[in-house]
């Protein structure tokens, strides 16, 4: 049996990458638009309709408007943008989020896809919230490097030609500290606070790896740096695409710089937990995409459609 998907926004850097996945596939049936008719919204109205999933590579009013293109109860739709990753009726698309989430995105007919940043550090808080050694009212800050392929086309093409010196260096952004992740870093860890976020990209292609610090004395109990390691741990136990390294790992310490690249070209996310006796420093590593992104929906469709949750990844 093949499964129809149509992609929705194929030409964007998520779009592509996801075509790339399932282009090794012989039980998928890719749905393509002539490129001609890619705004036409009857063309458009068809191959979502006709798609057992469909995937909404597009900016957020763009992907708002597809959905109500789609009528068909049997299309199961995949928004990749920051649209719905918060609106009622949507499931979160990010399967390791708690327990009872594959059974969600198996019965779900709207899922949105989660931000690169935002599954970094949601893996990162959310069982440490969920075992309440982290207060939800805790003030949490965030700071995360990416390379630049998360920008899109025009930053990539900008990165590329090059000959501009302010490229050569990391540049913060987000500045006024209403960065489109926040409100799913907020929700989907249960923290009542939003944490004080920072982006920075820097002149490399892909990587990311979000740090979250934590002074001990703020945790319930003064939790120790073991007990956040044995959290993660037994939380992640047996997830495939999850690995929680050793705790003030061996090998991040004697190389000194710490290789924001290591995930690239894989669905896996490294989670870190460095310590001293009175701080810790959690850090998650991912391809932004990969797991933050293409890779991380591919892995949701499968579980959908009742697939092995590796196929195509």
């Amino acid at each position: 049996m093949k499964y129809h998907v149509f992609v929705d926004g194929q030409e964007g850097t998520t779009g592509l990458r996801i075509h790339e996945y399932l282009a090794q596939r012989d039980d998928i049936e890719v749905l393509r638009v002539d490129p001609e008719r890619r705004k036409d919204d009857a063309e458009r109205a068809r191959l979502l309709n006709a798609a057992d999933v469909a995937f909404f590579c597009l900016p957020d009013s763009a992907a708002r408007e597809a959905a109500t293109l789609v009528t068909n109860p049997r299309t199961c739709l995949i928004d990749a943008s920051t649209a719905h990753r918060t609106a009622p009726g949507w499931v979160f698309g990010l399967p390791e989020l708690a327990p009872p989430q594959r059974d969600r995105l198996r019965a779900a007919k709207r899922i949105s896809n989660p931000g690169c940043h935002s599954t970094g550090f949601i893996l990162l808080l959310r069982p440490l919230v969920d075992a309440g050694l982290v207060p939800s009212s805790l003030a949490t800050s965030a700071t995360s490097i990416t390379g630049y392929s998360g920008g899109g086309k025009k930053l990539i093409e900008r990165y590329r030609v090059g000959g501009d010196p302010a490229l050569a260096a990391p540049r913060p952004y987000g500045l006024s500290l209403t960065h489109k992740h926040i409100p799913e870093m907020t929700a989907h860890t249960g923290l009542s606070v939003r944490p004080v976020f920072t982006p920075i990209v820097g002149n490399f292609y892909k990587g990311l790896a979000v740090s979250v610090p934590l002074h001990l004395s703020e945790l319930a109990g003064h939790a120790s740096a073991e007990a956040i390691h044995a959290v993660l741990t037994e939380r992640y136990d047996g997830e495939r695409y999850v690995r929680v390294k050793p705790l003030r790992d061996p090998d991040a310490l004697e190389a000194v710089y710490f290789d924001v690249q290591a995930c690239n070209d894989t669905n896996r996310v490294d989670l870190f937990v460095f310590a001293s006796e009175t701080q810790a420093l959690l850090i998650a590593r991912l391809d932004n995409l990969g797991k933050g992104a293409s890779g991380a929906a591919v892995q949701t469709m499968n579980i959908h459609l009742g697939l092995d949750e590796s196929s195509g990844l």
